[in-house]
């Protein structure tokens, strides 16, 4: 019965949490990437509230194939850096980071939200996680009618 504890516990111990396991990780050089669009949500737009700012989306290359070729491989990922407004003298720059945006395909670990695991790491701070164990309400509900798009609402630029 001991042996039949100890090994108990010891599984336990050694296996990660789902929550550790399905973690989107930290994009890390995602701003070399290659840059997909940039855009600008000012007040008055339906999603100011939550996502006002400057907006750049980056790709890494399974991404780009996939911005491309119209499916998202396993690998791709996709941030969505948002950051404040400035206007200033006529002109708008960047202000300081509100968030980095992730979406990590991997459709067998995210298959509950369309294959694509959802985080938001706020101010772009690796530690500081917004969405964390409910990316279906955080991010997938609004992502769910690009489906014919797998899930992504950006395209490439001309």
């Amino acid at each position: 019965m001991r042996a039949v504890l100890f090994c108990l516990t010891l599984a336990f111990v050694a296996v990660p949490s789902l929550a550790e396991t399905s973690a989107v990780p930290y994009p890390d050089g995602y701003r070399a990437w290659y840059h997909i669009k940039s855009m600008l949500i000012e007040e008055g737009h339906p999603l100011f509230g939550s996502f006002g700012g400057i907006h750049h989306i980056y790709a890494n290359e399974k991404a780009l194939a996939g911005y491309e070729n119209g499916r998202f491989a396993d690998g791709a990922v996709i941030v969505f850096d948002l950051l404040e407004a400035e206007t200033a003298g006529g002109a708008v720059t960047e202000g300081s980071r509100k968030v980095a945006g992730v979406m990590h395909k991997d459709a067998r670990k995210y298959a509950a939200t369309g294959g694509w695991g959802f985080e938001a790491f706020r101010g772009g701070d690796r530690a500081s996680r917004a969405v964390g164990g409910g990316p279906a309400t955080a991010c997938f509900g609004c992502h769910a009618p690009q489906k014919e798009h797998d899930y992504v609402f950006s395209s490439l630029r001309d």
